[in-house]
């Protein structure tokens, strides 16, 4: 089963993206999935204050060792300001490039308190990730209206937003584990 990181692309405490992370964690682990959470609340922002751009920093080695080291990643973006938060932009700019996110597997969930779900952001950051070469999954979500349709007691309440979850889930787990597959191939490992 391939392993898949969910990454809460926020570093507000308490974040409505790591409630919705924790609760997709779930889901892919009754799916046979390995997961990680990774929280950017817990990105070592302060290390690269002042442009330590091309610098090697530790902790931020270590944080990302633990979104590389995957076969899958799982982007749930809030939407701040008609865009996604800019520590996501930053642990991005601090990413191995290129070779970050060339050929993984990224599905995006948005999440927001307005109509569209983080439709802006996740478009925006489907852009970048389409720069970097990743392998972007077709299907996403958007949890619009967050607040009402989703709690951490019941999950999402409403009906064709878990179905179309339940969707990306599913679906996500077998598209990972069928690059895993060609990736091994490629590599003689098969």
């Amino acid at each position: 089963m391939p392993k898949i990181t969910i990454l809460s692309g926020t570093d507000r405490p308490g974040s409505m993206a790591l409630k919705v992370s924790k609760f997709v964690q779930k889901q892919f682990e009754d799916k046979g999935a390995e997961t990680d959470i990774v929280s950017l609340e817990d990105y070592p922002l302060q290390d690269v204050a002042g442009g330590k751009y091309g610098t090697e920093i530790p902790s931020v080695i270590k944080f990302n060792e633990r979104v590389l080291d995957t076969d899958g990643l799982v982007m749930v973006i809030p939407e701040y300001n008609g865009s996604f938060p800019g520590v996501l932009k930053v642990f991005i700019d601090y990413l191995p490039f290129p070779d970050a996110f060339e050929k993984l597997p990224i599905a995006f969930i948005g999440e927001a308190a307005g109509a569209f779900g983080s439709l802006r952001s996740v478009e925006q950051m489907q852009m970048i990730a389409n720069y970097r070469n990743a392998y972007l999954f077709p299907e996403r979500v958007f949890l619009q209206r967050v607040s009402t349709i989703f709690n951490e007691e019941n999950g999402i309440t409403h009906e064709m937003t878990a179905q179309l979850m339940d969707s990306l889930v599913t679906n996500f787990t077998s598209f990972t584990e069928r690059n895993m597959s060609e990736r091994e191939r490629k590599a003689g490992i098969k």
